[in-house]
């Protein structure tokens, strides 16, 4: 058993390996963002990046999904957006004399949800279910999504005019949140020289196939975590329901999540052990978006990621024997 695990392990970090190099020959030095993306692939959760448009967001959706062979739509959220239109309609095909079923963008691997909060709460509800329950339901006829099923949401944080704030159910359905941030000089530079010539995504052929990355999914439940750092885990996580600056903590569903992640970093860094540290590293992207300041906090300028950073420094971190 140990030695299959081994051998899955080293399976999982050689695909993340391929698919980051593969990645990272459009997107230039976001190592750690794809990182974090591998880790929601190889768990089927899904990610919400949040960050000002013209930084890549899209680019790296579309190199994710050509990285591993999988089908990839986008939905552009506007507030007249219908479920229909992401879900797919039944309509009557006059030659055939029979009524069919014409898919939506959300029946694909990876699906990028631009803008999402620009949507009406009755489109994201439709979204919601196919991201909770992994099905859509179109004139009461259910259906199962593919597998892998990962949603890529965007948001831009600064722009409030036509709107609609996620709410925390819908929040909560998020895996990680992410920031790209704007490149730096060198990097930035790099970008001009990478598509000087022509776009690299056209040429960016599968580093490995949707159905392994699935197989491999299901080795995760090999990769060990000791008792005392799966109980590190739900200390951080009721960390944030019992701090006076919070409103509503992060869930048991949060814990979960954070315990995944976890495993999932571990294999693709070659490890079937969790450390205190992969828990520390994926604290922020896990919890942070899940968490209500008080309006006190708020008022104060707090900020959820600042707060998760401060309970994982005070947080005792649990030592070897």
């Amino acid at each position: 058993m140990a030695v299959e695990t081994t051998a899955n392990v080293a399976a999982i970090r050689d695909a993340a390996a391929r698919v980051r190099e593969n990645v990272g020959r459009v997107i230039v030095g976001r190592e750690e963002v794809i990182d974090l993306a591998l880790v929601a692939l190889l768990t089927n959760g899904h990610v919400l990046i949040e960050d000002v448009p013209g930084i890549g967001k899209t680019m790296m959706a579309k190199a994710l999904a050509r990285s591993i062979g999988a089908s990839f739509r986008r939905i552009q959220f506007t507030p007249d957006l219908m479920p229909s239109d992401i879900t797919g309609i039944h309509y009557f095909n006059q030659k055939s004399g029979e009524f069919e079923f014409r898919p939506g963008p959300l029946l694909a691997n990876i699906v990028l949800a631009d803008e999402i909060n620009r949507a009406t709460p009755r489109t994201q509800s439709a979204l919601l279910e196919a991201m909770e329950e992994r099905q859509v339901t179109v004139d009461g006829e259910t259906m199962t999504l593919a597998s892998p099923f990962v949603v890529l949401a965007t948001q831009n944080p600064i722009e409030l005019e036509g709107t609609f704030p996620l709410p925390e159910a819908q929040l909560d359905r998020f895996l990680l949140r992410l920031r790209m941030g704007y490149p730096d000089e060198t990097e930035e530079d790099a970008i001009l020289q990478r598509f000087e010539a022509a776009d690299p995504l056209a040429a960016l052929e599968p580093a490995v196939e949707a159905r392994e990355l699935v197989r491999m999914s299901g080795a995760l439940t090999a990769v060990g975590c000791e008792a005392s750092v799966r109980r590190y885990v739900t200390q951080v996580t009721r960390a944030t329901r019992e701090h006076s600056a919070v409103e509503l903590g992060a869930s048991p569903r949060a814990s979960l999540a954070l315990f995944r992640a976890a495993r999932a970093f571990a294999a693709i860094r070659g490890r079937d052990y969790v450390l205190p540290d992969d828990v520390q590293r994926l604290a922020v992207p896990v919890l942070a978006h899940r968490l209500t300041l008080s309006a006190q906090s708020r008022l104060r300028g707090r900020d959820a990621e600042e707060l998760v950073r401060e309970i994982v420094q005070e947080l005792p971190v649990p030592v070897a024997g």
